[in-house]
């Protein structure tokens, strides 16, 4: 496997519409940047949220998730509640190829400020608009800023394609178009 280079991120981005939509140049003036860069992308967060607003007793089980614990909210700025989290979804949408994994890091401006990105792989083959966890680990309010960037992609490619694509294995998180709460397979 080896790291993926700017152009061929932009190859891949307007030959097989790989990032929706793409940006070829890494935009930082005034904003927490996205874009392209040297060897990833820096996907935005859309303006759309769930703030979590369960109380100190709720226990989050991930195969029954309840939307009723969470407050949709649309904005410019989300503000994330000291020591809690909101999912958002990138404003981006990715089409990973057969022999490419990618991976997420969260943006080294949003970690000075106590905010921990999931690290979430987007398997080969799976698309959609990506589902992040944006925890504040701060003890106070934290905002985060719709159409800015949120988190580094990292692609992977392979010598060879997988075996089993998360298209072959009917993902449940396939070509997902919003925030999507986490789901048990049936």
């Amino acid at each position: 496997m080896s790291v993926k280079s700017d152009r061929w991120i932009e190859e891949m981005a307007m030959k097989h519409k790989m990032i929706e939509p793409f940006e070829k140049s890494q935009i930082s003036s005034g904003v927490i940047s996205f874009g392209v860069s040297s060897y990833g992308y820096d996907m935005r967060v859309a303006d759309e949220f769930r703030i979590f607003h369960g109380r100190k007793d709720t226990v989050l089980d991930p195969k029954q998730i309840t939307t009723d614990l969470f407050i949709d909210y649309k904005g410019a700025v989300c503000t994330i509640p000291p020591n809690s989290f909101v999912l958002g979804r990138s404003l981006e949408y990715f089409r990973i190829p057969r022999n490419v994994i990618a991976v997420t890091n969260g943006k080294s401006t949003y970690a000075r400020c106590g905010i921990f990105v999931n690290v979430t792989p987007l398997e080969p083959e799976w698309e959609g608009f990506v589902t992040i966890s944006i925890a504040n680990l701060a003890p106070v309010p934290v905002k985060i800023y719709a159409n800015e960037g949120v988190a580094q992609v990292i692609f992977l490619e392979s010598d060879e394609a997988c075996r089993n694509s998360y298209a072959d294995k009917k993902g449940k998180y396939q070509a997902q178009q919003n925030i999507t709460n986490a789901k048990i397979k049936e």
